[in-house]
């Protein structure tokens, strides 16, 4: 539904307000609060029956939810936070500001407040950051049928109740078992012996997001455990938990292969201060880069004016080879975050990369060097008398280019992730610049060495 029908209904008759909600999802809900303003979002999720508002507000499609919370009564603000799921809690602390989180704080039951702590502590980009703690656990000694007869009754406080983790007398996590598994189990039978008998695939609530998606996606998990080092169950991530996490870090990625800072924001709500403040820095040093191009091109001066011809031929082969350097950092940057390769494999790809450069430069060359050729005959343009030789200087350029930029795009990423960056900062931008300098080296050293005696 359009939010302006909802603010009509909300200022119209409750009964009918509620009817209409109560036939839609809690997810289209909250999408439709995202197009009103925080005033409006917070005034319609106090209208709504408590239930629906929990879910609403639970929805992590829900944005700027501490602006809402700002502008809610504090105690309504807090009996909607404590009916949270405990991840989604803890991202809305993770965006109020230090006094709202004072004045919210005080208001939460103690142990509300607990776990609330406790999953503060760890960095939003990694298990413990985007767990929650209702997980669902078992005594190590229970039936199966006493395991299915608790699971009725706590189901409703549980985020997910396809997998119960057991433990033993020490909370230590000793097993997994599948709420199918229980289903088609002999009720008398103990429950480890209804489970998986191998040991429970768990991560460290330090672990990245990106290990815990590969984790749950390599052994089809709905859920995995994250465990302390005493192997005590801290709470689950979800593979609903995970998509959302994977789509911020693409969302990060694409913004960084942009050649710009990451915004975790929606694009509409950003500030125009905001926006110059992730962008300047980035465009400042590629721009403090590209001067390293116009330095290159003064040093170069006096070939370009004794064969003004080799300027037409610049934009050519710079683009190629910062082109062939971002397409082998887009791979390399894709095999690292799928754990398909790793630092230790760098000379692998080096070996594999120089090759292939070697070829796609040989393609483009011989492209480069045909086009050249075959201008001059058809007088599209006069290269001149020397234009055969022209058209080599362009092609053995073109391979030389193009290997260098192959090759140097698929080190970046591993000299960055040895420096401790996120490999993704090598943007295309970056690469471009970085390959343009060589370029230009490049260039005029094989027209010297072609041209030598003749146009230089």
């Amino acid at each position: 539904m359009p939010a302006p029908e909802l603010l009509y209904l909300l200022h119209g008759d409750p009964a009918e307000l509620t009817e209409t909600l109560a036939g839609m999802r809690s997810a289209d809900v909250a999408e439709a609060l995202r197009e009103l303003p925080p005033a409006g979002a917070a005034k319609l999720l106090a209208a709504l029956p408590f239930d629906l508002a929990v879910q609403v507000f639970d929805e992590p499609e829900l944005e700027r939810r501490y602006e809402m919370v700002q502008r809610m009564d504090t105690q309504a603000a807090a009996a909607l936070i404590e009916a949270m799921s405990a991840d989604q809690r803890a991202d809305l602390f993770r965006e109020l500001d230090a006094d709202d989180r004072e004045r919210l704080l005080g208001t939460l039951d103690d142990e509300t407040r607990r776990v609330l702590t406790m999953l503060l502590r760890y960095p939003p980009d990694t298990a413990g950051g985007i767990m929650t703690t209702e997980a669902l656990t078992i005594p190590a000694d229970w039936s199966v049928d006493q395991s299915l007869a608790f699971i009725t009754q706590v189901a409703r406080s549980k985020e997910t109740v396809y997998v119960a983790y057991i433990v033993d007398d020490d909370e230590r996590l000793v097993g997994a078992v599948s709420l199918r598994q229980l289903m088609l189990a002999d009720r008398a039978l103990n429950v480890r012996d209804a489970g998986d008998r191998r040991a429970p695939i768990a991560l460290p609530p330090r672990a990245d997001r990106e290990e815990v998606a590969r984790v749950i996606a390599k052994y089809n998990l709905l859920a995995v455990p994250v465990v302390d080092a005493d192997n005590h169950v801290l709470g689950i991530v979800t593979v609903d938990d995970v998509i959302d996490a994977i789509v911020r870090e693409q969302t990060e990625d694409v913004q960084k292969f942009g050649g710009m800072e990451a915004i975790d924001a929606p694009y509409m709500d950003i500030g125009f201060g905001q926006m110059i403040r992730k962008r300047a820095p980035w465009l400042c040093a590629l721009f403090l880069s590209e001067m390293l191009t116009a330095t290159a091109m003064q040093h170069f001066e006096g070939e370009i004016e004794r064969a003004a011809l080799l300027a037409m031929f610049i934009p050519l082969v710079m683009s190629s080879g910062g082109n062939s350097g971002s397409q082998a950092t887009s791979l390399i940057i894709r095999a690292l975050a799928l754990r398909e390769i790793r630092l230790r494999d760098w000379w692998r790809i080096a070996v594999r990369e120089l090759p292939t450069g070697l070829v796609l430069g040989t393609i483009l060359g011989v492209i480069g060097f045909a086009r050249i050729l075959l201008w001059q005959q058809l007088g599209i343009y006069d290269y001149g008398t020397h234009h055969t030789l022209v058209a080599l200087t362009v092609g053995f350029a073109l391979v030389g280019i193009v290997t260098f930029g192959s090759l140097a795009g698929s080190m970046l990423p591993f000299v960055l992730r040895r420096l401790g960056f996120d490999p993704a900062s090598a943007s295309a931008p970056f690469v471009a610049t970085l390959v343009d300098v060589t370029g230009l080296v490049i260039y005029f050293s094989v027209a010297w060495l072609v041209l030598r005696g003749t146009l230089l």
